[in-house]
């Protein structure tokens, strides 16, 4: 009875053994359920340049198998070291093993450094990047240095340029003509000989002004007469007020012929030499189309031009126009009459001797009346000289 007592006890122990045994293992399974989840920031990984992440991304390969690089010229790891690491790390966070959030993560980049550094040539690169991070952008780029924007529709950005430029034309070529018109408009208004800024087209401007006024002062003082005989006025009230107006009169006077300098000045849509009010003939589209004809053109004429001289052929008519424009410019030509035109051919202005000769003449001309003479006469003391 005894030995059957002991036996149920026996029994009973083992069955509360083993009970205790099934509620332990549940306990560590809940517990190690409820951890929390791993983080990148409390890995002691190392840090490497590799933003393309051709091998480990942003960590050390070999910090992430447990190696430090600055102690490799004494303790450098070999294959079965790289291995027994990987697999004791392997086995702390595989997911089969480690139900902690992160562990997959964990073990994906421990499983990356064991790849890198198994294999010979990708350890060898990798070893060879980690104090050159300027080789390793020249071959594999970054991402970390800049991102790209959105691409943009190419034809609205080429649309957009091409106005950009086009409106810069126009105000660019509007100013050009202003600067002319603003010139001639003060050397007109203030009756400016060639030597003090004048020119040819202020002059007849002028002339053409004055006209104007003068017919508009002739109507302005037949209607003023008239009105003083309407009033009846006595001639000495009359005499008193013509003399306080003059001043006014001369004032509003140059006032009137301003304004109509201004008027025959804006009538000019073209000064010559380029200065001409912008037209769609100057947008950059057009411009850009041109360019190509007028350079192709321009040497076409070249050819022809060294051409005739091989053949020794004499200048033609227009050989020597164009010769002469390039020489003396195109502003001082498109300014010349007709006449002043035939002359510089005949002076044979693309020698630069005659050049520099027409160009002191230019000059004396722009001097007073005496100073041109003492030019003209030591011109003629240099020519006996001579």
């Amino acid at each position: 009875m005894t030995l059957i007592v002991l036996s149920c006890g026996l029994f009973s122990h083992k069955i509360v053994v083993k009970a205790d045994v099934k509620v332990d293992v549940k306990e560590d399974i809940s517990d190690s359920t409820t951890e929390e989840t791993l983080k990148d920031e409390d890995l002691d990984w190392g840090s490497f340049y590799d933003p393309k992440e051709i091998f480990c991304g942003k960590f050390d390969c070999y910090k992430i198998l447990g190696f430090d690089y600055t102690t490799f010229y004494t303790n450098k790891p070999e294959l079965r070291n790289i291995t027994q690491s990987y697999r004791s790390l392997s086995r702390k966070y595989h997911p089969d093993k480690n139900k902690q959030k992160g562990a997959k993560e964990r073990f994906v980049k421990i499983s990356k450094a064991y790849e890198i550094l198994t294999d010979k040539a990708k350890r060898k690169e990798y070893d060879h990047y980690r104090d050159r991070p300027d080789e390793y952008f020249a071959k594999y780029g970054s991402s970390v240095m800049w991102t790209y924007a959105p691409k943009s529709d190419a034809s609205f950005i080429v649309f957009f340029l091409f106005v950009l430029v086009s409106v810069f034309a126009y105000f660019a070529q509007r100013q050009r003509w202003q600067t002319v018109a603003n010139h001639v408009i003060k050397a007109a208004v203030e009756d400016l000989s060639p030597r003090e800024g004048g020119s040819r087209d202020s002059q007849e401007i002028r002339q053409k002004a004055l006209k104007v006024l003068a017919e508009r002062e002739a109507s302005k003082d037949v209607a003023n007469d008239e009105s003083k005989k309407n009033d009846g006025l006595s001639n000495k009230v009359l005499k008193r007020n013509a003399r306080l107006s003059k001043l006014d009169k001369k004032k509003d006077s140059l006032e009137g012929l301003k304004k109509i300098v201004v008027d025959l000045v804006n009538e000019i849509d073209d000064f010559g030499g380029g200065f001409h009010k912008p037209t769609w003939k100057d947008l950059f589209i057009l411009k850009l189309i041109q360019f190509p004809i007028v350079v192709m053109k321009a040497l076409i004429w070249r050819a022809k031009f060294y051409f005739n001289r091989l053949l020794r052929k004499p200048y033609s008519p227009a050989e020597l126009q164009i010769m002469t424009e390039v020489a003396v410019g195109a502003v001082a030509w498109e300014s010349a009459s007709e006449e002043e035109r035939e002359k510089m051919v005949t002076l044979e202005l693309w020698e630069s001797e005659n050049l520099e000769e027409w160009r002191e003449d230019q000059k004396a001309k722009l001097l007073s009346i005496g100073d041109q003479k003492k030019h003209a006469r030591m011109k003629k003391k240099q020519a006996k000289q001579a």
